[in-house]
């Protein structure tokens, strides 16, 4: 679905959201939920209404240790949940295990930058690419999709600012031309909304669906995350809270705050009531976690400006 108006201006409330809590939200924490505890979360955003999850990861356990478990997730989820959550992967063997646990939508995750992903992966960029054909089988095989997941799309924790032809490079490989979708991520939350904006619409990814994945470090997550809707990506992601980031890039904070993306895009399903249930679901989560929130719309919500709809009445 177009996210254009009849103006021509974007359409935010077309834009939709993927929650990552359970993925890139957590992957930080110091601490491991317990598989019941995400599988409830997962069906209270689910049953709120956001169309796509991220739910684990295929990353060793005792590199990520907050990633352990997450097949047992998969486990208990129902074929239909599974339609719309997605599991982070890296190798074509990280496709094939998954696939056989249930799996169905499959993040296929490097980095632009060599430093980063030999970092975050053990491998070149280049080797990632060369192997990503076979996952893409893989996952074809299985009946699933895939993304290509670019991660330090916009700069790089040990090399700098990341060169924008090397990203739409990348894109145009004919060794990616499979995937469904293709992910720029800002993965340390440097970008400017102008620079993200540019870079969307001149990524070349045909008939593909966009993503976005922000971080909001320097305070831009929800401006780069309409930013990148305004050069065509038709998915933002963001985490409760604003929890998050990644272990192996240094300086990088939490994802964009749903709550903030939601109150932002006003998609149909947002209504008050929807958000202070995904509020109080954040607050939860947190409280365990012994994390802050970052997310100014949870903090809006629990302010005293009772005549506004949104704020949280009652609690």
């Amino acid at each position: 679905m177009s996210a254009q108006s009849a103006s021509g201006a974007t359409d935010y409330s077309q834009v939709a959201l993927r929650d990552v809590t359970l993925r890139d939200g957590l992957q930080l924490t110091g601490k491991v939920l317990d598989v019941e505890v995400r599988v409830a979360l997962a069906r209270t955003l689910l049953a709120a209404g956001v169309p796509e999850l991220e739910i684990g990861s295929m990353a060793r356990p005792d590199l990520v240790p907050p990633m352990a478990g997450t097949l047992d997730i998969v486990a208990q989820l129902t074929p239909d949940e599974l339609d719309r959550c997605w599991v982070w992967v890296a190798t074509p063997r990280h496709v094939e295990k998954a696939a056989a646990a249930g799996v169905r939508n499959f993040q296929y995750c490097l980095s632009v930058s060599d430093a980063h992903n030999k970092a975050n992966i053990g491998r070149s960029a280049e080797d990632s690419v060369a192997a990503m054909p076979r996952a893409v089988a893989a996952a074809k095989e299985a009946g699933g999709r895939i993304q290509l997941c670019l991660a330090t799309a916009f700069t790089c924790p040990f090399d700098g600012p990341v060169d924008p032809d090397r990203v739409r490079g990348i894109v145009a490989d004919p060794r990616t031309a499979d995937a469904d979708d293709v992910v720029l991520a800002d993965t340390l939350g440097q970008a400017h909304p102008d620079q993200v904006r540019d870079l969307f619409a001149t990524v070349g990814a045909g008939e593909r669906r966009l993503v976005f994945h922000g971080h909001d470090t320097w305070g831009m997550g929800v401006a780069n995350s309409l930013a990148a809707a305004d050069g065509g990506a038709r998915l933002v992601d963001g985490a409760l809270g604003g929890l998050g980031g990644c272990p192996f890039a240094p300086g990088a904070s939490g994802n964009t705050a749903s709550e903030d993306l939601l109150f932002a895009t006003r998609p149909g399903y947002l209504k008050p009531a929807v958000l202070a249930d995904l509020v109080r679901a954040g607050e939860r989560l947190l409280a365990e976690l012994g994390e802050q929130t970052r997310s100014k719309a949870a903090q809006g919500a629990r302010s005293k400006a009772q005549a506004f709809d949104w704020v949280i009445a009652g609690d």
